[in-house]
């Protein structure tokens, strides 16, 4: 496949930077009170969200574990097939726990929504969401996205961990493609 060609910047590393320290202060405050007991469970998607959750896990002040789930439902296109596929499942028990979902973007909602039905039916003490961005469809699933960096037009984006075709995860900033 073609790399296509980076579009313009849609955020900067530095507003990156700044959201990604929002949400760690919010995630601190809300799981300082409630997180007795064992520690507060980041699970990251991946592969988009591994950046996103290691710049987040290190600004967030509780005890934490991680865990990660490999999901499939773009292939190497730009739009979801809407089919999803679990090809890593989680190695922790989350029975109990609360548990944080990070992903890197939230595009129709179908994946996430398939996630949090098949997270919930082990039983955690809590199960919340926190997107980097969420991005604005009409067609989209509704879920409850507790902490949420951006939201963003229908565009297809790069950067910070995102990517088209496994090409440029790397990119510090978060770009648009050109079609």
């Amino acid at each position: 496949m073609e790399r296509p060609e980076i579009g313009e910047v849609v955020y900067t590393e530095e507003q990156i930077r700044s959201k990604v320290g929002d949400l760690a202060r919010r995630i601190t405050e809300d799981y300082r009170e409630g997180a007795e007991g064992s520690p507060l469970l980041l699970i990251g998607i991946l592969k988009g969200a591994f950046i996103f959750l290691a710049d987040l896990a290190r600004l967030i002040d509780v005890p934490l574990e991680f865990d990660f789930m490999a999901i499939s439902s773009y292939g190497s296109a730009t739009k979801t097939s809407g089919v999803v596929r679990i090809l890593k499942d989680l190695d922790k028990d989350i029975t109990g726990r609360h548990v944080l979902l990070v992903e890197d973007i939230i595009d129709t909602g179908l994946t996430l929504n398939y996630l949090l039905r098949s997270l919930t039916a082990r039983g955690p003490a809590s199960l919340e969401i926190c997107a980097l961005l969420n991005k604005q469809v009409a067609n989209k699933v509704e879920l409850p996205v507790k902490y949420e960096g951006f939201s963003i037009p229908d565009v297809f984006v790069v950067g910070y961990g995102l990517d088209c075709a496994e090409s440029y995860r790397n990119l510090p900033y978060i770009a648009s493609v050109k079609k």
